[in-house]
């Protein structure tokens, strides 16, 4: 019987990208170099440049030296990730494009893999990865592990054996050994600790060497994903028969072509919060006269993004902020905005934030779409007992309101001005990002290191 990953694998290789996915590949090399370039300067992007040894034929965007393939992929995948300003799927969720396309990166400089070809291993790998967090929805992440480090992984291995051109036997080889390198838990939660920053970067590498040990001869199960100790029943508890999600109309319908883009720095889910805040906040709504707010929820985000309460109405630390609904509330009514200054440690514990943040509440709708589409609502009641709402069904720069390339590019240049980037540097970043993917010529990101 032809298993789940072989027909996974003839999918990939007989797949014909769309124009659209072919933009949006385009559009992740964008957003995703200019976040590199924001994070250069972090202490987590610093302590993860020490972790690794210099030397090789490959590059992290916006730091010094050159570095073996699969560090560089690590890097880039963490500095892509660091700030939680990806991409992301709504339907997973997962951040395909920060895991994929460093993978992608490293093999096109380490292999000297024309653009075009870069490009169609970027849109198969976020294809895969996206499709694979659709198949048991919400379970990975129940389970206590993160579905970007989990379901990237098997991405990043199908997106570099895509542009390093190996055959079927060996692509199935790859997702295979993938799958014993996919990882990543998510009790960075308790305490804001650094480790989901790496995840995407962890997974590219992964993937990288997975394709590169399936091109030297080892083997990798072919039943990955159904087999009784497969990657479903490890990490989601669950052995699914029904495969539709994953293959049906794999590489003629994509996926991944609703991949969102953040106009905020934070957990995903937020967003549509954030956006109904800064719309109260536009209607005059005064922070320091609010008596409560109450937002409905879905279950699925609970554990993430509002338990335990009271630690995410008082985050101990910009980068636990990130992921605390309350805290982003505040920030939408208190700043006006999301962005990356609103999550610097010192703006985290300012106590106007703080005091907003403890009057947010939630109930559980059991109609809300999660995962399928993120929504927010707040219900504001002032101090004079009148009731302010607002709802937004749908999360800004996804399927239901995409992010102009124009705004895209806006958010780029202003993460290389955060990263220090001056304006020359930061215009020949975007030129390279903009026509590298399709163009004939091998990639090289020599010229943008440190």
């Amino acid at each position: 019987m032809t298993t789940v990953a072989e027909a996974l694998a003839d999918a990939c290789i007989a797949a014909r990208v769309s124009p659209a996915m072919e933009a949006v590949a385009e559009d992740l090399l964008v957003d995703i170099a200019g976040i590199c370039v924001a994070a250069r300067g972090t202490g987590f992007m610093r302590a993860a440049r020490a972790g690794v040894d210099e030397g090789g034929p490959c590059t992290a965007i916006g730091l010094a030296g050159s570095f073996a393939p699969a560090d560089a992929a690590l890097l880039n995948g963490t500095a892509a990730h660091g700030e939680d300003f990806d991409d992301t799927y709504e339907g997973g969720p997962v951040h395909a494009g920060a895991v994929v396309l460093p993978a992608v990166l490293a093999a096109a400089e380490r292999h000297g893999i024309a653009g075009t070809t870069a490009r169609r291993a970027i849109a198969i790998g976020a294809e895969v990865t996206c499709r694979l967090s659709e198949v048991v929805p919400k379970a990975v992440h129940k389970a206590g592990f993160h579905p970007t480090a989990v379901f990237g992984a098997i991405g990043a291995a199908a997106a570099a054996s895509v542009a390093i051109g190996l055959p079927r036997e060996r692509l199935v080889a790859a997702m295979g050994i993938a799958g014993s390198m996919a990882s990543g838990i998510i009790e960075y939660l308790a305490e804001g600790a650094w480790t989901k920053r790496m995840h995407p970067g962890w997974a590219a590498q992964g993937g990288y060497r997975a394709a590169r040990l399936a091109a030297g001869g080892f083997s990798g199960p072919r039943t990955l994903f159904e087999g009784t100790h497969g990657l479903f029943n490890g990490f989601a508890h669950s052995r699914p028969s029904d495969w539709s999600a994953l293959l049906d109309g794999f590489g003629r319908g994509w996926a991944a072509e609703t991949i969102a883009f953040k106009p905020h720095a934070c957990g995903t889910m937020i967003h549509p919060y954030i956006d109904c805040a800064i719309r109260l906040r536009a209607r005059g709504i005064d922070p320091e006269r609010i008596a409560s707010i109450l937002c409905e929820t879905s279950d699925g985000i609970l554990h993430r993004l509002w338990e335990p309460i009271e630690a995410k109405r008082k985050p101990p630390n910009g980068y636990a902020a990130k992921f605390s609904i309350p805290y982003g509330i505040a920030a939408g009514l208190v700043l006006g905005h999301a962005g990356l200054a609103a999550f610097e440690d010192a703006v985290a514990t300012d106590p106007r934030l703080v005091a907003v943040a403890r009057k947010v509440s939630y109930v559980v709708d059991p109609a809300n779409p999660y995962p399928r589409r993120f929504t927010g609502h707040l219900r504001v009641e002032m101090a004079d007992g009148s009731v302010v709402e607002e709802r937004q069904p749908h999360f800004r720069g996804g399927a239901a309101e995409r992010l102009p390339r124009a705004e895209l590019e806006e958010k780029f240049l202003l993460n290389c001005r955060h990263g220090g980037w001056d304006e020359a540097r930061a215009g020949a970043l975007l030129g390279f990002a903009r026509s590298a993917l399709s163009s004939p010529s091998p990639v090289s990101l020599a010229a943008f290191g440190g």
